[in-house]
């Protein structure tokens, strides 16, 4: 079962990717994600549910539309096959504690958390498309995502009672949130609002980690965002000047926190002997 679990949310995580490309290309348009069906952009025929299964109708077809063989970008196989790697990885990561939970309340808290880090990871793919190719990070995806993981990891809390996690959590959204506001209205140029706003996401989920994971993945960002900005300078894809969409690496640097801060943050403390 351990194996079987990560099988089946990797599948469905295949499924899910399929949508994010549906959103990725049409909530930055504002166009509904339900409506209308999925067609090609070239000679508008919708695609066939048999030309619709993720990452194989890719290949099967050549990456090519069937009706009029205008080029499909290989970025919506690849939104699918990243999707899928990524929901079974987690998944992998959390089966043993769901299957093996003490009770039936701590496997569906378990569960309840895997649901959370599936939706982080499912949006943060989604924004990662969108702010590369826009400079934006839509409130339609981000704000609803308060809600919602909210909900998810305050009925873990409660199921569990893990009212310090959920305290945490709760902090660690305002002070990200506070931290990256002022950041905006120091350097508007440099920091949007919706980096912001994403900001707040991050911090409820890193948090929820541990504080560990909160200070390891709010640094790690900048990180990540500094290391990128210095490569495009050096390769010459960009200038001092030039505008680097941030979300991406904020986005990074949260995975960095919520997998690895814990042992990040203790090898760091064992430098200084302060472990």
């Amino acid at each position: 079962m351990t194996a079987v679990m990560p099988l089946l949310v990797g599948v469905l995580g295949a499924a899910i990717g399929s949508f994010l490309n549906v959103v990725i290309h049409r909530v930055p348009r504002g166009i509904s994600v339900v409506t209308p069906l999925s067609a090609c952009p070239h000679c508008a025929v919708p695609i066939r549910p048999g030309d619709n299964i993720p990452v194989m109708s890719w290949l099967l077809l050549r990456g090519r539309c069937r009706s009029c063989a205008a080029p499909i970008a290989p970025r919506y196989a690849i939104v699918e096959l990243a999707t899928a790697l990524v929901f079974a990885g987690l998944a992998g990561l959390a089966a043993p504690g769901i299957l093996t939970a003490a009770s039936p309340a701590a496997a569906i808290a378990a569960g309840l958390e895997l649901v959370a880090l599936l939706w982080f990871a499912g949006i943060g793919i989604a924004l990662t498309a969108i702010d590369l190719d826009t400079h934006r990070l839509p409130d339609r995806i981000v704000l609803p995502s308060y809600a919602v993981l909210a909900a998810l990891l305050g009925a873990a809390a409660l199921l569990t009672g893990a009212g310090e996690a959920a305290a945490r959590a709760a902090a660690g959204a305002g002070i990200l949130f506070a931290f990256y506001l002022a950041l905006a209205l120091i350097s508007p140029r440099g920091m949007g609002m919706g980096d912001v706003k994403l900001a707040g996401v991050i911090g409820l989920m890193l948090g929820w980690a541990g504080w560990a994971s909160l200070a390891v993945g709010a640094l790690a960002a900048f990180l990540l965002g500094g290391l990128a900005a210095v490569v495009l300078v050096v390769a010459r894809r960009a200038r001092r000047t030039t505008g680097i969409p941030f979300g991406p690496w904020m986005l990074g640097g949260a995975w960095v926190g919520i997998l690895l801060g814990e042992p990040i943050a203790r090898g760091y403390l064992a430098l200084f002997g302060l472990d």
